[in-house]
């Protein structure tokens, strides 16, 4: 692992200024026992924790709130909440200390799971009020999105500085939030109470307090991460590269002039990353837990198809620790491809009656997760390591920027199914 990473760290320079033997560093300590990759994945795997425990409870929020389009109405409050702290970091990123956000962010998340037990006790217990509980669960879900933008933001940059091994943790820990963990123990939740409301709702409260505690660890993970050994010396080539550069800093003009050249870096990366993930929220959850339906599985079928597409997203994005495409044009193309599941998706709604039956959509929605696990984590990798180390983290935040404007877009696009 040392070696790749000593080359990763040779192609993250930026030129020397004398000889090449003067400016080359010494080799990357050695992550002993995976330890750095093992926490790089579980805060992966948090940061998108929140948003998946929310979607996939779809049955209890559906239960309270009966009639109410709960997962389109979810999406977009989060991710519009989302976009406007990333665009204010993108734009203020020199003066913020990613420290602090990140450790805000998991902050607002645990406080965001708290949410549905308290609202459980408050409403479901007492005397329900309908309107003001749903008013206050999607204000969790805003809060979700605004812990989104400065986790999510934070560690995809920090992951940017480092070696491709790295980022590539961080993909594949946001799908094993929903495939491993919050499928997995949504699943075991739900089936270990009776299935009736009382079931229903004790399942959802467990489900959401465990997720709480993962939150916890992840602030623990965190803060070890930021001093480990591999870290510290991946720092300390960013602060040699940024004092070579305008000495040490950059404001106002100068950084907007470098934000643009960054943006203009990334763009194809960026577009692509758009387009993954608006045709992918555009379907998956709200089509696949509103608008198909199985006579057979019932209730279960939405949560089958949600663990699905989770597990095969999980699978694409692991897929590149084995191989890894070097080509982003053949990923971008790819990321275009991916608008074929429009027409075959509503084949599943209006087409012939054997493409209306549960197989078809399964087979599909695995594809849409396969896909989307892996050109995304393509594109995350290869996009940071297109920059100067000094910039990755900021070219990180950018990618993370672009994949927030392609889940508003798939959040709105997924009205047109009710239209």
């Amino acid at each position: 692992m040392a070696g790749g990473d000593e080359e990763a760290t040779t192609a993250l320079l930026p030129p020397p200024a004398g000889s090449a033997e003067a400016e080359r560093p010494p080799p990357p300590p050695a992550d002993r026992l995976g330890v750095g990759y093992l926490i790089f994945f579980t805060l992966g795997a948090g940061f998108l924790l929140p948003w998946n425990a929310y979607i996939t409870a779809v049955d209890y929020f559906s239960y309270l709130y009966p009639g109410a389009p709960v997962d389109r109405v979810f999406s977009v409050s989060y991710m519009l909440s989302c976009l406007l702290p990333l665009l204010l970091i993108v734009l203020v990123f020199p003066k913020s200390s990613a420290p602090a956000r990140i450790n805000t962010g998991l902050t607002l998340f645990t406080l965001a799971l708290l949410v549905v037990p308290v609202m459980d006790a408050v409403y479901v217990r007492g005397t329900p009020r309908l309107y003001g509980a749903f008013d206050v669960t999607v204000a969790a879900t805003v809060m979700c999105g605004v812990a989104d933008a400065l986790v999510q933001g934070g560690v995809i940059g920090f992951a940017g500085e480092l070696p491709e091994r790295y980022m590539q943790a961080v993909v594949a820990g946001t799908a094993a939030s929903g495939s491993v963990l919050v499928s997995a123990l949504r699943v075991i939740t739900k089936a270990s109470f009776p299935q009736d409301p009382n079931g229903l709702r004790q399942s959802a409260i467990l489900y959401f307090m465990v997720g709480m505690v993962v939150m916890i660890i992840c602030i623990v993970c965190y803060n070890v991460a930021r001093r480990l050994p591999v870290v510290v010396y991946y720092k300390n080539i960013k602060q040699r590269a940024q004092k070579a550069e305008v000495g040490g800093g950059m404001t106002g003009p100068a950084w907007r002039s470098t934000l643009w050249s960054i943006v203009g870096r990334v763009k194809w990366y960026g577009i692509g990353v758009v387009l993954i993930y608006a045709v992918t929220l555009s379907i998956f959850p709200g089509f696949i837990t509103e608008d198909v339906h199985s006579e057979a599985l019932k209730d279960w079928y939405p949560i089958m198809l949600i663990s699905a597409y989770n597990v095969f997203d999980l699978i694409g994005k692991c897929l590149p620790a084995i191989y890894l495409l070097q080509n982003s044009n053949v990923a971008v193309a790819g990321s275009f491809a991916r608008l074929l599941f429009y027409p075959l998706f509503y084949g599943c709604l209006h087409g012939p009656s054997y493409f209306r039956t549960e197989l078809p959509v399964t087979v599909l929605t695995c594809l849409l997760g396969l896909t989307n696990g892996y050109l995304t984590s393509v594109l995350m990798i290869l996009a940071p390591k297109a920059v100067p180390i000094h910039h990755s983290e900021t070219a990180g935040i950018v990618i993370v920027l672009f994949l927030v404007v392609g889940l508003v877009l798939g959040s709105f696009v997924a009205w047109f199914w009710v239209i």
